[in-house]
């Protein structure tokens, strides 16, 4: 384990507000991830989305569950200390790869990451949970925002379509509606950014990002990870990303030839 990236204090953070920051994750990385990001927007999966409406400035890509197709992305995952950093975080024996996800913002793009929690649109549910989001340019005011302590929320964050805005189940009353943290005085974090940095926070965090107003472009990878208490769990819909016929049941742990352990095993 790199003691220098995570100390008892980050992992104290990471419980309490369901977020923090690595210093340099991905500093040794950072021109890997950059080729993969631009193989990735070149050659697009086939959940790829364009997230502006017509009339609408700049650009918004982002695409996932692409790390077995584009090599950089497997060899960041497999290489890094990215699995041992998430290990410490989440007090977790074993790491599991969930999936990856790029978002890119092209300078002038007004449009905002609206504020959510992924763990609505999956189909795994824990406490052990941790997404990183690393950019391959320096941000200020792109960076991540994520709302301390909304993880442990007593209910979940309605999830939404990002182009269409519309509700991603058919069921709303479960859920709490979209909060607006800045007019409601929710503490949110967030920081200025080297390539490299990463944001790690929870799955149940609420996060979201302003547009990007820079002259430089806003690159990020994100890697999402479950360690020993995630289980597959039913939704009332396709969940996203979807992973179609995938045969798993309630209460089992995710099948572990479609989501390797990148540390430990399942007994």
């Amino acid at each position: 384990m790199n003691t220098a990236l995570v100390t008892p204090e980050m992992v104290e953070a990471y419980h309490r507000d369901g977020v923090v920051l690595v210093k340099g994750l991905w500093k040794d990385w950072v021109d890997v991830i950059r080729a993969g990001i631009e193989r990735n927007m070149a050659e697009p999966g086939p959940y790829a989305a364009e997230n502006l409406k017509p009339g609408e400035g700049g650009r918004f890509f982002d695409d996932y569950c692409n790390w077995q197709r584009i090599p950089e992305f497997e060899e960041v995952v497999r290489n890094s200390a990215v699995a041992d950093v998430a290990a410490e975080l989440m007090g977790s024996e074993t790491v599991q790869l969930f999936h990856d996800h790029v978002l890119v913002k092209e300078p002038g793009t007004t449009k905002q990451t609206p504020w959510h929690q992924d763990g609505p649109y999956y189909f795994v549910e824990g406490g052990q949970t941790i997404s990183f989001w690393s950019p391959v340019d320096p941000v200020k005011e792109a960076s991540l925002r994520c709302v301390a302590g909304s993880h442990r929320w007593e209910k979940e964050v309605l999830p939404t379509r990002w182009l269409s805005e519309e509700n991603f189940y058919p069921n709303p009353e479960k859920y709490m509606p979209v909060p607006d943290p800045d007019a409601e005085g929710m503490r949110v974090m967030e920081w200025e950014m080297e390539p490299g940095d990463a944001v790690a926070f929870n799955f149940r965090t609420l996060h979201g990002a302003r547009g990007n107003q820079a002259a430089a472009r806003r690159r990020a990878f994100s890697l999402r990870l479950v360690g020993d208490d995630a289980r597959y769990v039913e939704r009332p819909g396709r969940t996203s990303p979807p992973f179609p016929g995938h045969d798993m049941r309630a209460g089992e742990r995710l099948r572990e030839d479609w989501f390797p352990y990148l540390k430990g095993r399942a007994a």
